[in-house]
């Protein structure tokens, strides 16, 4: 994972010249859960002003191409202008977007990809909160002086929209839900902001033992990406009294 990140660090310099502000890291790598075989690379880059679609072809080239060197789930950045990291602005619109999810898009029409990737995500509040709770600084100006605080209303709406669903989609991705889910209830209830597997941990502590074992199949899989077999009745269950619980 070093490896990745320095060549990201050096070549986004290298590309991006003095319109780069800094590169700064978050997610499991800066929460001390990174598994290669269940994590993602989180990147934020930030830049003075637009990127012209010349450099935003070269720069995604060079993503791209170092993706191949990455964890299993890949490479996930968003290139995002100054001014709307300090102040705030939600939704948080962005230069530039990949992940693994794009990969197919950007090889069959790159010059397409380049021209359409911008708009706003309001998972960027999510990523933001992260960077200043957690967050480093691969390079450029320090955290503080880029990163305004994310209010808490904007975050909680943030991490709402990746369980809002959860009710009907925990089947399909359970281990993802279900400790998505505890991680929103520990910001909700005690103002936390954890990893998954630290919003594992604070379930097994504070939800009732009827869930533990769903609980921990799923720190389980997170961590040693075994199959594990989940309760789909009771995970259903945790979803309803989860979702109750945020609302309430």
């Amino acid at each position: 994972m070093d490896t990745v990140i320095n060549i990201f660090t050096e070549k986004s310099k290298e590309i991006l010249k003095d319109n780069l502000v800094g590169i700064y890291l978050h997610g499991s790598a800066v929460m001390g859960c990174f598994n290669p075989l269940k994590s993602d690379l989180d990147l934020i880059v930030v830049v003075k002003d637009s990127v012209p679609d010349s450099v935003k072809k070269s720069f995604m080239d060079m993503v791209a191409a170092l993706n191949a060197m990455g964890p299993a789930k890949g490479i996930e950045m968003s290139v995002v202008k100054q001014s709307v990291c300090r102040p705030f602005v939600y939704p948080t619109p962005f230069e530039l977007h990949f992940s693994v999810a794009h990969l197919d898009w950007y090889k069959k029409n790159p010059d397409d990809y380049v021209s359409k990737m911008k708009g706003e995500d309001k998972d960027l509040a999510s990523h933001f909160t992260i960077i200043n709770h957690r967050g480093k600084c691969l390079y450029g100006a320090p955290i503080r002086d880029v990163f305004a605080d994310v209010p808490a209303r904007d975050y909680m709406d943030s991490i709402w929209n990746d369980i809002a669903d959860a009710e009907e989609e925990i089947s399909e991705n359970p281990m993802y839900l279900i400790l998505n889910l505890a991680r929103v209830l520990a910001y909700r209830k005690d103002g936390l902001v954890l990893s998954k597997k630290e919003g594992g941990e604070w379930a097994l502590n504070n939800l009732p033992e009827k869930y533990h074992s769903l609980i921990k199949n799923a720190l389980c899989e997170y961590s040693v990406a075994s199959d594990i077999s989940y309760d789909l009745n009771l995970a259903k269950d945790y979803a309803q009294y989860m979702l109750r619980q945020i609302e309430s």
